[in-house]
């Protein structure tokens, strides 16, 4: 199962990393928190959302 990871970045502000049980990132926060409890409610926003979560595609022709 994959995990989350907090971190700080070199500005100070907070970050979150979804890791893979391989190691590999596979998504991460895109913005910097000025909390951890901020980051932390931006993970729980990604847990809420992303099962249900359309797939799109700007590719015409294309369908996910």
């Amino acid at each position: 199962m994959g995990r989350f990871h907090i971190f700080t970045d070199g500005g100070g502000a907070y970050r979150w990393r979804l890791v893979a049980p391989n190691g590999k990132i596979i998504a991460d926060s895109g913005e910097g928190y000025t909390s951890k409890q901020s980051c932390l409610e931006g993970i729980a926003a990604v847990k809420a959302h992303a099962q249900g979560a359309e797939i799109v595609t700007d590719t015409p022709g294309i369908q996910a």
